[in-house]
């Protein structure tokens, strides 16, 4: 148990004495410098504890030339984080790494297209060392604005700009096989024996959904133009695009949905147009989120993402990039990352 003194918190000189080392050598300690030897770096931890020392974050800062804090930025409204899983999970993955290295994670969310200025306000400022930003739309501003303060930036997706390579700039991003797990979603509905394969894609500003619509059509090659229908990633545009299908090509006898949220909304209106899932119409999703693709009714094929994973990779590759000082000032960034995905195979089809 660290021992309680009275009056004003322990210093960095206090730790010293106690340790019987010079200040400078309890800051290397506290702050992660190195050159310290082992024995000695104990003796330093030792009084720590024993003192109840807690650093200074604006001494730290100082130090370091780290504030300890990461950005996580989110191109999409509340009320879609909330209500989409993909989102959770993948902070959750964010979380995880974040905490094990002590760094604070800072949330901020975009509402409307003038949050920008406040997010770059903010970023500017220094008070984050680094940012994620994942879910970003064609034409985001976002990209240039860490371009412009020189902000190490990790996305979660491809990108779908090519700014950064035109000023030499490398872009360090984390994404899932989305064409690879179309393209398999999509030969499993052949191979059960479905003939008329629909798709319901995904906004088609933002890579994933061009992606998963790409693997769709590398499998079709002629596929009927009135068999693909756009949603948003939502319940309620799943069902809306389900509705559109269903209108243009009432025989199809198969769905892959971009995402497990539209796979649901077009659950709902096969069973209210009465069509059986899957005797008259399989039906297959992407992400495999907790809980939609288990809880739906029946349970969803789907092709499965490691969202988490997927998460604590981006945070994993933003601090290589801090800690080695890459990303900034043209230097290179460490490669991007794609990951594998599969097919779980469910009830729905």
């Amino acid at each position: 148990m660290p021992e309680q003194l009275p009056g004003p918190r322990p210093t960095l000189e206090a730790v010293a004495e106690r340790a019987g080392v010079s200040r400078a050598t309890v800051s290397r300690v506290v702050n992660g410098g190195d050159g310290v030897r082992p024995h000695v770096a104990e003796k330093v931890r030792e009084a720590v504890r024993e003192l109840g020392y807690v650093p200074n974050p604006a001494a730290r800062t100082l130090v370091t030339r780290r504030t300890g804090a990461v950005a996580v930025i989110i191109a999409e409204p509340e009320v879609r984080i909330f209500s989409d899983p993909f989102f959770s999970r993948q902070i959750r993955g964010i979380s995880k790494e974040l905490t094990a290295r002590d760094t604070q994670l800072v949330l901020l969310l975009v509402e409307h297209r003038g949050d920008y200025d406040r997010i770059e306000r903010y970023l500017a400022g220094g008070h984050v060392d680094g940012a994620l930003a994942f879910s970003l739309h064609a034409a985001d501003p976002l990209p240039a604005i860490t371009r412009r303060i020189g902000m190490p930036t990790v996305y979660g997706g491809r990108p779908g700009w090519t700014a950064g390579a035109a000023e030499g700039g490398a872009v360090a991003y984390v994404d899932a096989d989305n064409r690879g797990g179309a393209r398999e979603a999509v030969r499993y509905l052949l191979d059960q024996g479905r003939r008329q394969v629909a798709h319901i894609a995904g906004p088609l500003d933002q890579t994933s959904a061009v992606d998963r619509l790409d693997g769709y059509r590398d499998v079709l090659l002629d596929a009927d133009p009135a068999l693909i229908a756009e949603g948003d990633f939502t319940v309620a545009g799943g069902a809306r695009a389900m509705a559109e299908l269903l209108e243009r090509r009432p025989r199809l006898d198969a769905v892959f949905a971009a995402n497990d949220l539209m796979a649901t909304g077009a659950l709902r209106v096969l069973r209210e147009r009465g069509l059986s899932v899957p005797g008259d119409v399989a039906l297959v999703g992407f992400d495999d989120a907790e809980p939609v693709a288990e809880t739906a009714d029946p349970p969803l094929t789907t092709v499965r993402q490691d969202i988490e994973g997927m998460g604590r990779m981006m945070a994993r590759l933003l601090l290589r990039i801090l800690d080695t000082g890459r990303g900034r000032e043209g230097r290179a960034v460490p490669a991007s990352v794609i990951t594998a995905t599969s097919l779980v195979r469910r009830a729905s089809a």
